[in-house]
């Protein structure tokens, strides 16, 4: 079996490299990425391609799955720019796919693209995908999801599977997730439970995670398997104010939801964190989701619970832990930093 990958060198695609890699019955892994990697990818093939410009048919040839996962998070502050590769570039590769005769298609879909939902029960995926429409993330998520709608209703011979992780983190993308949605002002000496004595606790802020290890394996099963549509992929617990709390040992703090989008907005705006405040919105708006068919149609179990996860991550940005990829990088920071801060807190690299 012959695999492209598109957006393969961030945080979910080194693991699904790892997965495919792993599995005796890929015969060969294509990864395609806009930026070469500062390390080897062996023994995944490496195309540089961005999905938002370049021919992309001549790559997916002979393919017999892709996994788009492509999409940009940033800059926050230049829609233009991300909806270019998140929407734009997503048509761009479904079509390469349809005429490349490519016979599946899977891609990285999100909780983010759930209309508002309870946060006391779990939905499954028949749930609306309208998106939280002041959130630029899930707008352009839901508008994927629509647009693949279209897709399985003009091609239905293509098998098309579409994943939506809960939040994805570990250990080794801690330098690109500082990157994306904390910015190089807060040093990672804070992030120690002696100097967190108290931590938030938002009405309404629950939500789950899973390790990239494990969505990894979600994607690899979907890739070898013959199912098609939607799969919610989360860990347990879900995380609230309390769970929060005893990973940091912490005491926690009520503080309402408006005074956090406030300053949400407030710091985003003063450029001294890049996450514009849909983030805020998102978060305290998306269900939570239910992952029965994923165990039950994938035969998928997390090895890794969201805590075991989350407290990976924030270890990880204590640690200043990277990968050797443009996006997971300390490099693409530069020193100190300071590319970040050169180029505006928030803004494409």
């Amino acid at each position: 079996m012959r695999v492209v990958v598109t957006g393969a060198t961030g945080n979910v695609g080194t693991a699904v490299l790892r997965a495919l890699n792993a599995d005796p019955d890929v015969d060969q892994v294509v990864a395609v990425a806009r930026r070469p990697p500062i390390r080897s990818l062996s023994p995944a093939g490496f195309v540089c391609a961005d999905v938002s410009t370049d021919p992309l048919e001549p790559i997916f040839a002979g393919a017999d799955a892709v996994v788009h996962l492509a999409w940009l998070i940033q800059p926050g502050r230049d829609e233009s720019v991300t909806r270019a590769v998140n929407v734009d570039g997503s048509r761009r590769v479904f079509d390469a796919v349809v005429a490349a005769e490519v016979p599946s298609l899977v891609y990285a879909s999100s909780v983010g693209a759930y209309s508002p939902g309870p946060k006391d029960r779990l939905v499954d995926e028949s749930w609306p995908t309208g998106g939280i429409t002041s959130s630029f993330y899930s707008r352009h998520k839901a508008e994927v999801e629509r647009d693949l709608d279209r897709l399985a209703a003009q091609q239905p011979r293509l098998r098309i599977v579409r994943l939506r992780p809960g939040l994805i983190f570990q250990r080794s993308a801690a330098t690109g997730i500082r990157r994306l949605f904390i910015g190089p002002l807060l040093p990672g000496s804070l992030l120690r439970s002696s100097l967190a004595p108290v931590s938030p606790d938002v009405p309404g802020l629950r939500f789950q995670a899973v390790h990239s290890d494990d969505v990894a394996d979600a994607y690899r099963r979907a890739v070898m398997s013959d199912v098609s549509g939607a799969f919610n992929v989360a860990a347990d617990p879900v995380i609230g104010a309390a769970e929060f709390a005893r990973m940091l040992d912490a005491r926690p703090v009520r503080i309402p939801a408006r005074i956090v989008r406030g300053a949400a907005a407030a710091t985003f705006a003063l450029r001294l964190q890049p996450a514009e405040p849909g983030w805020v919105d998102m978060a305290l708006g998306v269900p939570l989701m239910s992952v029965e068919r994923a165990r039950a149609e994938l035969g998928w179990t997390p090895r890794h619970s969201s805590i075991q996860t989350i407290e990976e991550l924030i270890a990880g940005l204590r640690d200043g832990a990277q990968d050797q990829t443009a996006p997971l990088a300390r490099a693409t920071s530069g020193p100190a930093r300071v590319r970040e801060l050169l180029t505006g807190i928030g803004r494409r690299q």
